[in-house]
């Protein structure tokens, strides 16, 4: 609603373009049967794992491939090994305590360095041939996004697909970040992240079937963030149902 009540303030003539191109991106978002739509692969990292480097490395090639939406999430619960992780979120941590709970990582509890596919698989984030195992499978998603720039920043967002109960997450990143890490476990190593989350927020609630959304240009405007991404998830931490990146 709140998407639809920036528009209704607009100029008229805005007001009609903005409506239309809504209405044109919820068509074209509607997917074929047999339509693939981007895997969203997520990277639960931490600058005080001695085992993450190979991973953050993996995540790095794997966002040159087409067809993969790629996010870092470096999260809290090593800074008490001696260093700090100076990208580290607090949400991130709380997400991968999520997948847990739903039995992925068969409910042991979180590691790093993990690699979670679409919110439905998890493998050790080094190991590519799983991952990769794992990309395949989940190359049929039940919905698909489609986006475009207007004029003035904001974007229009169509929506398409089966499912219910979900939200459509805005994610703000860092496309790369390298950090000197000045102890712990990798102290005194310059380590590389790709795609390193530094926000994100809901921007729309979806129930399935077509739906267009408008996202004001300021809430694509990060500090920091110079990439950004889109992804349909089921509430509570579920699967994810599609993912794209924006631009």
């Amino acid at each position: 609603m709140k998407a639809f009540a920036a528009l209704v303030l607009a100029p008229g003539v805005i007001v009609a373009t903005a409506l239309l191109t809504l209405e044109d991106m919820s068509a074209q978002a509607a997917p074929a049967a047999d339509a693939a739509s981007p895997v969203l692969v997520e990277l639960f990292t931490s600058q005080g794992c001695s085992s993450c480097p190979p991973a953050d490395a993996l995540a790095e090639e794997l966002a040159k491939e087409d067809g993969l939406v790629v996010i870092t999430r470096p999260v809290t619960y090593w800074d008490r090994l001696g260093w700090k992780d100076t990208l580290a979120r607090e949400d991130n941590t709380r997400l991968q305590r999520a997948y847990a709970r739903r039995g992925i990582a068969g409910r042991n509890g979180v590691y790093t360095p993990q690699i979670v596919i679409d919110g439905q698989r998890d493998t050790v984030g080094s190991n590519e041939a799983t991952v990769r195992q794992f990309i395949g499978h989940e190359r049929k998603a039940p919905a698909t996004i489609a986006t475009r720039e207007l004029e003035d920043g904001s974007l229009a967002v169509g929506v398409a697909g089966t499912g219910s109960d979900a939200e459509l997450v805005l994610l703000a990143m860092r496309s790369h970040v390298t950090v000197r890490i000045g102890a712990g476990e990798n102290g005194n190593r310059a380590i590389g992240y790709t795609n390193v989350l530094v926000d994100e927020q809901v921007v729309a609630d979806w129930t399935g079937g077509k739906q267009g959304v408008h996202v004001p240009a300021d809430r694509v405007k990060a500090p920091k963030a110079d990439r950004y991404a889109l992804v349909l998830r089921e509430k509570d931490a579920g699967p994810v149902l599609a993912s794209r990146l924006v631009g």
